[in-house]
């Protein structure tokens, strides 16, 4: 909401703050025109934050499923990872919530 309060100031130039946040202008105008969506009590939008990272590179040889003599199994519960495109991904755990993921991801489908 801070990147929308921005725009709305005096002599703001929506493409310059977009430069200064490292995003798309496009993306500035899809989060106003979703705020004044938001805004219409037949519907209620949400923005969230989101850390996109480089994806890890991937190894050359998949290791092995079976963990090393006397090693403790740890399971890694619920983890799936979202590739996108850039090389990069997302990943979540089973305690994401799926409403607000959907929305990042419909979001995301749309640049």
């Amino acid at each position: 909401m801070r990147i929308i309060e921005e725009t709305l100031a005096p002599g703001a130039v929506v493409a310059e703050i977009a430069r200064r946040h490292g995003i798309a202008t496009s993306l500035v105008f899809t989060w106003r025109r979703q705020a004044r969506v938001a805004r219409s009590p037949s519907t209620v939008a949400h923005l969230v934050p989101v850390r996109i990272v480089p994806a890890e590179p991937v190894a050359e040889k998949a290791p092995s499923m079976e963990p090393p003599s006397g090693a403790p199994v740890r399971k890694r519960r619920g983890l799936i990872e979202i590739k996108l495109g850039d090389g990069k991904s997302i990943r979540v755990d089973e305690n994401v919530d799926a409403e607000a993921l959907r929305r990042v991801l419909d979001v995301l489908s749309r640049r």
